[in-house]
């Protein structure tokens, strides 16, 4: 396929998925671009009627470019969006995944770790993008500009992330200089050997299972890389059952807990950096070993409220295309609120996770605030 500019030179000769999809992620203005194919176009998840071109715009309207293309080009789109969408999980060493993230284990476990690299771990739906936004605007010392050179999942690579035509998160590592944050939920049976040999440090946040598993289902309706969720109540049933993506809550909050006592994690709890911001960036910068000025403290847990981050670009995963994440469905940031559960568990479903839960989580240390 040729892609000709508005004057009909070739500008490229690319395959259309790659150019419709990597070239939104490596674009020098992506956190901003649109691309525009077949009278479609994609701009922050959202998808209408659009000029029979393809064209990257300035948020503002001015073009960057104009690529014109046929409607048969978009073909590959569709065989794209079909190949994406509802694939089963596949179990590797007994933890389900989604297909795709298993298909990236293989090489990630020649992965090598760096001395300086912090790794991220949770549970999916534990404030992950939260805490990695904090992190990145540790790093950079405060400045929000810079940590809006591009969106948080290109500055902090997803190490098992892989999609069809979208840069996996090996291959976002390679443009990652050090000292580099790193992202993933990967239970400890299948976290690459060299981070622990490397002794890398980690930051780890729980959050109580019940908030877990209700923003888990409403991200496994609008993120289409999941198998569909069913209603709610099946989906319950599957979380119980440790039957979604990465295995069981119980298993994973506690392996990562039991190897903090021998490993250098800082475990920070969900609803306490709802509580108290600050408090916990403060625990994040002492483990660390940096400072920051109270000021800039006071910043950093400002930009990185929930309100802030669910309106910016860079955080809200709004520039996604729609057929891999559609925000029309649920927003990827909802609520962000600790007790949400109470109104989606019914009373009979509420007491059977209650009797379940004691038995997984008897002995454990651990202990989780349900509300604030």
């Amino acid at each position: 396929m040729r892609l000709k500019g508005a004057g009909g030179v070739p500008l490229q000769e690319e395959a259309r998925d790659r150019v419709e999809w990597h070239n939104r992620l490596q674009h020098p203005h992506f956190p901003t671009c649109t691309l525009e194919t077949g009278g479609v176009f994609f701009n922050a998840g959202h998808r209408s009627r659009a000029p029979e071109d393809l064209q990257c715009c300035h948020p503002w309207g001015s073009p960057l470019s104009h690529l014109h293309l046929q409607p048969s080009d978009l073909q590959g789109s569709m065989e794209l969006v079909q190949d994406i969408c509802r694939a089963p999980l596949e179990y590797v060493k007994g933890v389900p995944l989604i297909k795709y993230f298993a298909e990236a284990l293989g090489p990630l476990q020649n992965f090598e770790a760096w001395p300086d690299d912090l790794l991220i771990s949770t549970y999916p739906k534990s404030g992950t993008t939260w805490v990695s936004e904090i992190l990145d605007m540790i790093y950079q010392g405060g400045d929000l500009e810079k940590c809006r050179r591009a969106p948080i999942f290109i500055r902090v690579p997803f190490l098992e992330f892989k999609a069809p035509g979208i840069p996996s998160g090996m291959e976002s590592l390679k443009d990652t200089s050090a000292p580099r944050l790193l992202k993933t939920h990967l239970p400890l049976a299948l976290i690459p050997q060299s981070l622990l040999d490397q002794k890398v440090k980690v930051i780890y946040v729980a959050r109580n299972a019940k908030d877990v598993a209700v923003s888990y289902y409403h991200f496994y309706q609008m993120a289409k890389v999941h198998p569909d969720p069913g209603t709610w109540d099946d989906f319950l049933e599957k979380f119980m059952a440790g039957e979604v993506s990465y295995g069981p809550w119980y298993q994973h909050v506690q392996e990562w807990w039991k190897l903090s006592q021998t490993h250098p994690v800082l475990y920070l709890f969900y609803e306490d950096m709802k509580e108290d911001p600050k408090r916990e960036i403060r625990k994040i910068l002492t483990f660390l070993g940096r400072s920051l000025p109270e000021e800039t403290i006071d910043h950093i847990a400002q930009s990185t409220s929930f309100k802030e981050m669910k309106k910016n670009p860079m955080t809200n995963y709004s520039t996604v295309p729609t057929e891999v994440m559609d925000h029309n469905i649920s927003a990827f940031m909802r609520k962000g609120i600790t007790g949400d559960w109470k109104r989606t568990f019914t009373v009979a479903q509420n007491e059977r996770f209650d009797t379940h839960y004691a038995e997984k989580m008897a002995g454990s240390e651990l202990n989780f605030r349900l509300q604030l």
